[in-house]
């Protein structure tokens, strides 16, 4: 019986192993795709193409990024475009219209709200640090597609976060490329998704450099990015990532 009772001990120790090591691997795989895509410090260039019903938008783009809490866009065509701006310290957000000349600093009451008129949202943009401290993670499926593993992946907010979303299921390549995303409301139902389009080599990495964002329930509307050009780990000045910076005109 003594012998019968250790064994359960020693298979209980073991699944417990594997399931924290599965669970520690799943983080770390989340931790990874957000490093891919910004590395230490980054510059973008981009598009954004905006499709409703009866209308469309492109917009040309600049970005800059550092770690996982700071970073800077700035719209540079069309001309009506060109100047505004965002930009994240932290978890403060401004912006900057050139035709107000005045930086806004956003409160957290607006941060559900479109950016740019698009289908994402400012916390959409701001969400990337929140992972690693107001989620969980849990492991829903995992595949094989075209050789790799793709990980079906639920975050999901801690009790005391601040987030917007129920929960957000992510689906992950093994080597950390973001397949897509299906963000879910409060009482968990499937509102908007974004897809990965795109895959491809940029600056040395590989990931999703075209994306849509749209509505689950109006296919009809919908927002693309698309990645022109990257580069990983410059030496970014500090007051690059200030107020003052957020005004100029600055887009290289």
């Amino acid at each position: 019986m003594k012998q019968l009772k250790g064994v359960l001990v020693l298979s209980l120790m073991v699944v417990s192993s594997l399931c924290a090591s599965e669970e520690v691997d799943i983080r770390s795989l989340v931790l990874s795709n957000l490093e891919l895509s910004r590395g230490g410090t980054s510059y973008a260039e981009m598009t954004m193409f905006i499709k409703r019903p009866t209308w469309e938008r492109r917009s040309s783009l600049v970005g800059w990024t550092r770690g996982t809490k700071d970073s800077l866009i700035r719209f540079t065509a069309p001309a009506k475009d060109a100047g505004n701006a965002m930009l994240k310290l932290g978890d403060k957000m401004w912006t900057f219209n050139p035709k107000l000349n005045r930086n806004i600093r956003l409160p957290s009451s607006m941060m559900g709200q479109s950016w740019a008129g698009s289908d994402f949202s400012y916390n959409d943009l701001s969400r990337s640090d929140k992972y690693l401290t107001d989620y969980r993670f849990e492991l829903v499926d995992t595949k094989v597609q075209e050789g790799k593993k793709i990980y079906t992946i639920d975050a999901i907010p801690n009790d005391d976060a601040a987030v917007v979303w129920g929960k957000e299921r992510m689906t992950l390549r093994e080597d950390a490329v973001m397949m897509g995303i299906v963000f879910y409301d409060q009482d968990l139902q499937p509102l908007k998704e974004m897809k990965s389009l795109k895959i491809g080599n940029l600056g040395g990495r590989i990931f999703a450099t075209h994306m849509r964002m749209g509505d689950i329930d109006d296919p009809n509307s919908y927002t693309e990015f698309e990645y022109q050009k990257m580069a990983f780990d410059l030496d970014l000045e500090d007051r690059l990532f200030s107020t003052f910076s957020l005004r100029s005109e600055r887009t290289r």
